[in-house]
């Protein structure tokens, strides 16, 4: 346990703001968790402030967790989670949200990354709610070193741990409603949280509610839910994913349904289709509609309204919040608009973020980064992404590596050799797909057999979608593929 500062000069800590924010409206409602199976519970800024600081002074005096340290988090969205990230930032720790359902293996490899101070995950749900009878302690403003953790497998697949360069400060910023930088929306937002908390998309709900806005959890995302939620709740706002922005479409009779609450929406992950970019502005209008590029590493972000992608199909935007964007050769040189490179980028309001268990990003001498995607820039600066530097397979917002799944899958015993590629796919954007060679021509391995093994070795989004049978892998003689060859061969 390090040592704490002295005392915390021109910003507001975390639990300052949420002191500030019960002051004002105590009995206001701020979270609303949707479990699964559709029931609902909820606590008001006066309980958020309550319930957490039990939690801190029972993990301080139960499980030593202390200024400096991490708190891993590996449970579904949940109050729980959300009071463990409050009684973290309450004593200057850093929560650390973690994928709940990983195989053991890959689960345990991370955490040994991770390296928590205290380790919870949905087993300890019970534990959480039993503080609740703890006395309410009267806990000092701390200022925690880092705002958070967020774990990435990056660009080789290794897990590792991006830490905020920013301590745990309140920020107007991360805060303020992304399309304000196009147009005023009414405040506070009520905020639907569709992404699983352990990732950044997730995770930042916590920075609008911070702002004042109430969020509404969703434990599991389901299409059909979503849009009785948005209409029940009187959504503002939610941030989703292309696939999930399908399965909202897709849902029978959306047409007919209330999305009027809707001030906007934001789209990440993955760059949008164009029919499904058209298919949502049938549904609430262009200019309610933004889509960002950025990374977990959070070294700038991109972005554009509706309206704008009209006049700039396919595009991810321009740099915002002062992000500066570039296209380069890999010699470092610039490269002319429309000609693809490394997208490397920089901003004041990001960066300053370190890695736990992989190597710094990659930087040229006057400070942009890149994580290896690629694109190219037109003549306005709005920038397009072409794919990755390396074989990542983006399938529903979710970064797939070939080799992962390959190792996984060679072990099997139909299965003499395999390469994994990424396939265009309408609904996951790619989907992940298992080119084998098999042990006993006469008797190939089927999909579900495929499918039903790799379940047990690696996480579910992982999982081939699809599987071709070959004669023969087309390797060189020095053994290696051209995936991008064999993805044109299949005109994907």
């Amino acid at each position: 346990m390090g040592a704490q500062p002295s005392s915390i000069e021109e910003v507001t800590s975390n639990p300052a703001r949420l002191r500030q924010l019960v002051a004002a409206h105590p009995d206001r409602v701020a979270l609303v968790h949707v479990a699964s199976d559709g029931t609902e519970s909820s606590l008001t800024w006066s309980e958020l402030d309550r319930r957490s600081s039990q939690l801190a002074s029972v993990l301080a005096a139960e499980r030593g967790l202390g200024y400096g340290d991490r708190l891993a988090l590996a449970m579904p969205n949940s109050p729980q989670l959300v009071l463990g990230a409050l009684a973290a930032w309450k004593l200057g720790s850093t929560p650390v949200p973690l994928r709940w359902d990983l195989p053991d293996w890959e689960r345990e490899r991370l955490r040994g990354v991770v390296d928590a101070k205290v380790y919870m995950d949905e087993s300890s749900i019970p534990w959480i709610d039993g503080t609740a009878g703890a006395v309410v302690p009267e806990l000092p403003d701390v200022l925690s070193p880092s705002m958070n953790g967020i774990c990435s497998s990056g660009s080789t697949g290794t897990p590792k741990v991006i830490l905020s360069g920013f301590p745990a400060a309140y920020n107007e910023v991360f805060s303020t409603p992304m399309v304000a930088q196009w147009h005023p929306v009414p405040l506070p937002q009520v905020v639907l949280v569709l992404s699983p908390m352990y990732h950044t998309n997730g995770f930042v709900s916590l920075f609008s509610l911070l702002g004042g806005d109430r969020i509404v959890v969703m434990e599991r995302f389901d299409a059909a839910r979503v849009v009785d939620v948005v209409e029940r709740h009187q959504v503002s706002t939610f941030t989703a994913t292309p696939t999930m922005l399908k399965r909202i479409a897709d849902v029978e009779g959306v047409d007919d349904r209330d999305l009027s609450s809707l001030q906007w929406i934001l789209q990440g992950a993955a760059p949008m289709p164009p029919s499904l970019v058209d298919r949502w502005i049938d549904l609430i209008g262009a200019e309610r509609i933004i889509m960002a590029y950025g990374m977990t590493e959070a070294i700038g972000v991109t972005a554009l309204r509706g309206d704008e992608w009209l006049r700039h199909r396919g595009s991810v935007g321009r740099g915002i919040r002062g992000t500066e964007v570039r296209v380069l050769d890999q010699g470092g040189t610039p490269l002319p608009p429309g000609e693809i490179g490394d997208v490397y980028m920089r901003s004041p309001a990001y960066g300053g973020s370190t890695y736990l268990g992989a190597s710094a990003m990659p930087e040229t001498t006057d400070g942009f980064a890149s994580v290896g995607d690629m694109g190219s820039l037109d003549e306005d600066g709005y920038l397009y992404l072409a794919d990755r530097r390396v074989d990542v397979i983006v399938s529903g917002g979710a970064n797939v590596f070939p080799a992962e799944v390959e190792t996984a899958l060679i072990d099997h015993p139909g299965v003499a050799d395999i390469v994994v590629i990424g396939l265009k796919d309408q609904e996951w954007g790619r989907r992940v797909h298992a080119v084998i060679e098999p042990a006993d021509p006469a008797s190939p391995p089927t999909l579900e057999e495929v499918v039903t093994y790799a379940k047990a070795r690696i996480a579910s989004y992982k999982v081939p979608k699809t599987i071709e049978i070959v004669e023969r892998i087309p390797r060189s003689v020095a053994t290696k593929v051209n995936r991008g060859a064999m993805i044109a061969e299949r005109d994907g």
